[in-house]
């Protein structure tokens, strides 16, 4: 079984809407669980309002329990596990890091949020595990404010960026308050494409085949 934690320390980065689409992409293939520590239980609301859609949701409130609910979804065959951790919530977040075989950092490429983005550089680089930044809701065309985050985030905070960019596009906000995903929602946007690609990458970050799914999540 393979872990991905979305981790990122600074609130409306993006982490739930890229926790979801990371997850409902995988489960296509593979069977994957998503777990949702973080106290608004956004994800958990998500999954309620699919009516029994995959992947299966399940809340985690502590960290000293994540590892427990890792272990029994492994051994009730998951394949993935997606963890949508909270802001601000050190003892959480660095649980899943140490827990996690890779963590995606989704930051936003502007002023504030890459400002913030030092304390989440500090807990990734000292779990010691492969980890990337993913660009979110930022504008879809403006290479140069993607260039100038680019360099900062490599240079200053040490960080690798994920070649594949999640930018603002409608189908994002529209599908995940119906209880779906952009490529569920309009499967022949930019913004589904956007997704297969990055599912397309993180499989390999996490050396994942492509298969159907084979095995249902009990």
């Amino acid at each position: 079984m393979r872990t991905i934690s979305i981790i990122s320390q600074k609130g409306g980065a993006g982490k739930t809407t890229l926790a979801v689409h990371l997850a409902t992409a995988a489960s296509i293939e593979r069977v994957t669980l998503l777990i949702d520590t973080d106290p608004q239980a956004t994800a958990s609301r998500w999954g309620q309002w699919r009516g029994g859609m995959d992947p299966e949701v399940i809340d985690c409130g502590a960290p000293s329990l994540l590892g427990d609910k890792l272990s029994k979804a492994e051994a009730l065959g998951a394949e993935l596990v997606v963890i949508d951790t909270p802001p601000h919530a050190d003892a959480m977040a660095r649980q899943a890091a140490k827990l996690a075989d890779l963590i995606l950092v989704p930051c936003r490429p502007k002023a504030f949020d890459l400002a913030a983005i030092e304390a989440s550089a500090e807990l990734v680089t000292a779990s010691k595990k492969p980890a990337f930044v993913v660009f979110m809701a930022g504008p879809p065309r403006a290479p140069l404010i993607y260039q100038e985050a680019h360099e900062l985030i490599t240079g200053k905070f040490g960080l690798p960026i994920a070649p594949v960019s999640l930018p603002e596009r409608g189908a994002f906000h529209h599908s995940t308050a119906a209880g779906r995903t952009a490529p569920q929602f309009a499967p022949a946007s930019k913004a589904a494409a956007e997704i297969a690609a990055l599912w397309a990458w993180t499989r390999e970050q996490v050396h994942l085949s492509t298969c159907e799914q084979a095995v249902v999540f009990a």
